[in-house]
């Protein structure tokens, strides 16, 4: 076999080989409720084969349709593009409104974080009652991160994958800005008029003021019954 039909061959079966891991990334996606990350699928194609640049064709593919592939912090998803979402009923698994309260309180998490309850009503200039925080918690769009290494180790705030995926946010560097935040509404005359967005945190990584979550302040937090057990 001369040199051309060597690269030839070789060619074929490398392109073999790359429309086959499209096809299981596909499938890996398309059969998970949750985001999928890069690494999951990486574990489960061919070796050497470059997972972000079969995702990103892969997203360039399903562009134009009535499903779109998106990227959700680092992790991949199929969802309804944002055209055809008004043909789609949820009424049976809409999340509840959220007040006024909530919605200020998730905004001002969301470009803080991470921030404690103290700061959020510093910044709102009002009292945020635990009923808000909650009703953020159990949506699951807002998680506990960590403590505080000052008096009283309160425990901070911020914002899940949940979220990012609920809003169509690829990322936090996504989040709209000022403007955009009080057109919508999420922002009342409540806010002092020198409030500020600073830049969002693009990391998970805790900050160095703060603390790990241990299993002792999951109890204390409500989270873990005595002893570690679940409440579950």
């Amino acid at each position: 076999m001369d040199d051309d039909a060597a690269a030839s061959t070789e060619s074929d079966v490398g392109g073999r080989l790359v429309r086959e891991a499209e096809r299981i990334a596909e499938a890996l996606v398309f059969a998970s409720a949750l985001p999928v990350s890069e690494g999951f699928i990486a574990d489960r194609i061919p070796r050497g084969i470059d997972v972000s640049s079969i995702m990103q064709r892969l997203k360039a593919d399903y562009a134009a349709r009535g499903v779109n592939l998106i990227q959700v912090d680092g992790a991949w998803a199929f969802r309804t593009a944002a055209d055809l979402s008004f043909v789609i009923r949820r009424d049976d698994n809409e999340v509840r409104k959220l007040s006024r309260a909530a919605l200020e309180v998730l905004a001002i998490i969301a470009y803080h974080q991470p921030v404690t309850r103290a700061e959020i009503e510093d910044i709102r200039g009002v009292q945020t009652s635990k009923g808000t925080l909650d009703v953020l918690m159990e949506s699951g769009w807002v998680r506990f991160r960590g403590r505080r290494r000052t008096p009283g180790r309160p425990v901070t705030l911020g914002t899940t994958r949940d979220f990012l995926d609920h809003f169509g946010l690829e990322e936090l560097r996504d989040l709209p800005g000022l403007e955009e935040l009080k057109g919508a509404g999420l922002l009342s005359g409540r806010i002092p008029s020198n409030f500020n967005i600073p830049s969002p945190l693009m990391s998970d990584e805790l900050t160095e003021d703060e603390d790990p979550i241990t299993q002792l302040d999951l109890e204390e937090l409500g989270l873990l019954a005595p002893g570690g057990a679940s409440d579950d």
